[in-house]
């Protein structure tokens, strides 16, 4: 549902995060990165779980990604950390026909932003059916490591491909992550979990419905949301 009245008729630069955004946040896969993130956590650190894990989420917060922080304060090699944490099983991500139709019909270029890697992102489009729709996947790596919500990440990505963004529009399920492509002129669309969502590994900051200016837009159903566009 419209948070604003703000249009999206100009829109020629379709940006899409990917983690719970591109796939619904209830089929838990970035749970088994969360938890996997924790067991890394405790064996870098030689922490118990709860230190471990609340050392990953303070992190998390803080440097946008757990990974900036470990890299900040232990040095970690980043290949190793997501080699480790994406080592997962794929299948609870369902095709989804219905959204990649709605994404294929959108005018204009359509990229990924990413705080994963490549390698992720391209097995959770392979689930989805569209591995073929989107221009470019711009993952951590691209980032240097330095991810959203952070301003080098998306001038990185803007210089990289030549994206006015002004004529551009943001999806992600963090609030935080919109606040930038707002101050540079992007439509902002929050992707949010339903009302009834709750998880033991999601802090409360993480399900957050945005009351700020920065999101223009919020809806619980993107396929629905693309569809209804003029």
């Amino acid at each position: 549902m419209p948070k604003t009245s703000r249009s999206l008729s100009h829109v020629t630069e379709w940006v899409f995060d990917l983690d719970n955004t591109l796939y619904p946040r209830q089929c838990n896969l970035f749970a088994q990165i969360d938890i996997r993130i924790t067991h890394y956590v405790m064996s870098l650190t030689q922490l118990d779980f709860t230190a471990a894990r609340a050392l990953q989420k303070t992190y998390y917060r803080d440097f946008g990604t757990t990974l900036n922080g470990l890299m900040s304060r232990h040095q970690v090699d980043p290949d190793d950390f997501l080699n480790t944490v994406h080592a997962i099983d794929y299948s609870p991500v369902d095709a989804h026909p219905d959204l990649v139709a709605a994404i294929r019909a959108l005018p204009g270029r359509k990229f990924i932003l990413t705080n994963g890697d490549t390698g992720h992102a391209r097995n959770v489009l392979t689930r989805l059916g569209g591995d073929d729709l989107f221009e470019h996947v711009h993952d951590i790596r691209a980032m240097t490591y330095v991810p959203k919500p952070h301003k080098a990440a998306y001038d990185g990505f803007f210089a990289l491909h030549g994206i006015d963004p002004t004529r551009a529009v943001m999806f992600d399920d963090l609030e935080k992550n919109l606040l930038v492509p707002h101050e540079t002129g992007m439509v902002t669309v929050q992707v949010v979990a339903g009302e009834d969502y709750a998880h033991e590994q999601v802090d409360a900051w993480e399900l957050g419905r945005a009351a700020g200016p920065h999101v223009h837009h919020v809806t619980e159903d993107l396929t629905q949301f693309l569809r209804r566009l003029p």
